[in-house]
């Protein structure tokens, strides 16, 4: 059987699917597809924000959220199986007449691999579909062979629609992928915060430098770790947790060799409840990522008003002002994190300014509420029905 030719996506119109009667609607879900836990890292927080916040109780008129898990917990070797239980769950909602839709969340690699699965399986059951990209791809996408990027492109192409999180993003869905503008929305993810701008925690003793995220060299650690060390920060002035999954055991290891024993902290995997008590208790975020979109935890600081420290990578820069609402170290570059590291935890007046700013921009672009409502019209858009916000989400 020939494919269709990437370049001209026919993709599937929710029209075309048989859809029960407004009044036959009642307990229609759509399912919300990523790794649904820890290891499917910012993907499956903003998935789970989204269930987190959806009305307990759905009206007649709106549909419910579900987890779809494509991938499972441990092991990558096991995730075949939970593939073919999210597909068998695809098949089962498809002859219940009571899936909606299906918003995939898909990163790269082996996660483009699983959702492309779901992609093709959706348009084979006549499910409408949207794949919600979290991450630039485009680097991942160039050293593809020309096979495997036809088929990336073939795979877009089913899709109802396409979210991205950026301009930067979206350039390149258009451009490299094909796919039509009409079919590709921009929407910035939100995370939940305090309903009222907290105040920014004054210390009285050493400054709490806070890094989250998994630890690797993608999210710049060794970096961080070697800025520290010629910083000359001592434990007087400062004490820095990096708290994240990953390789653990080797970053400890070499900030012994950096002799930051009594400087640095690992306490390891944190929860969500966890990650907010850190926040509170920060007196700056440090994340000098060198290859990113815009990392949740960014977003969290500040809903939380905890200043921030980061590298202008990946969309960050497109919605964030370096001096404004967030201080802004050229990615990869040492001795400028070493000397960021020496100057703006101290710098009171600057602090305080990032605090207030990020906190506003946080109530005017990143509240859960204001994500929620626009995956929400996206999916009224594709599915024809959409879940409801719960009256605790909203402002």
């Amino acid at each position: 059987m020939s494919l269709p030719n990437p370049m001209q996506p026919t993709p599937l119109s929710s029209d075309s699917v048989t859809r029960p009667a407004a009044a036959e609607r009642d307990g229609e879900f759509i399912y919300i597809a990523c790794p649904w836990s820890p290891t499917g890292g910012g993907m499956y927080k903003v998935a789970d924000y989204l269930i987190q916040a959806q009305a307990k109780t759905p009206s007649t008129s709106t549909a419910q959220l579900r987890a779809l898990d494509t991938r499972g917990p441990g092991s990558a070797l096991l995730s075949p199986w939970f593939l073919l239980v999210a597909l068998f769950s695809l098949l089962r909602g498809r002859l219940s007449g009571r899936l909606a839709g299906v918003h995939v969340n898909m990163a790269e690699k082996l996660s483009l691999l699983r959702k492309g699965t779901v992609v093709v399986a959706c348009r084979a059951l006549g499910i409408p579909v949207v794949i919600h990209l979290h991450v630039m791809m485009y680097r991942y996408y160039h050293k593809l062979s020309p096979p495997l990027r036809w088929l990336v492109r073939w795979m877009f192409s089913l899709a109802d629609g396409v979210v991205v999180i950026g301009p930067v993003t979206r350039r390149f869905v258009l451009e490299e992928l094909g796919v039509p503008a009409k079919r590709v929305d921009i929407v910035i993810n939100g995370v939940p915060g305090p309903q009222q701008a907290p105040r920014r925690r004054v210390s009285t003793g050493p400054k709490r430098l806070l890094f989250v995220g998994s630890l690797c060299e993608r999210k710049g650690v060794s970096g961080l770790l070697k800025a520290l060390a010629q910083s000359g920060l001592q434990p007087a002035q400062a004490e820095v947790i990096l708290a994240g999954n990953g390789d653990v055991d080797t970053y400890r290891a070499q900030a012994h060799r950096l002799g930051l024993d009594a400087l640095v902290q690992f306490p390891g995997w944190c929860d969500q409840d966890k990650v907010i008590e850190l926040l509170q208790q920060a007196d700056l975020l440090v994340l000098p990522s060198i290859d990113e979109v815009l990392p949740l935890v960014i977003l969290e600081a500040l809903a939380n008003g905890v200043p921030v420290l980061t590298t202008p990578v990946g969309e960050t820069p497109s919605v964030l002002t370096d001096g404004q609402d967030v201080c802004f170290v050229p990615a990869g570059e040492v001795e400028a994190l070493a000397t960021a590291l020496r100057s703006v935890p101290f710098d009171e007046a600057l602090l305080d300014t990032l605090s207030r700013n990020g906190r506003l921009l946080y109530e005017q672009q990143f509240s859960l509420d204001r994500f929620f409502i626009s995956v929400a019209r996206i999916h009224q858009r594709y599915f024809g029905v959409s879940a409801q916000l719960g009256q605790e989400a909203q402002r």
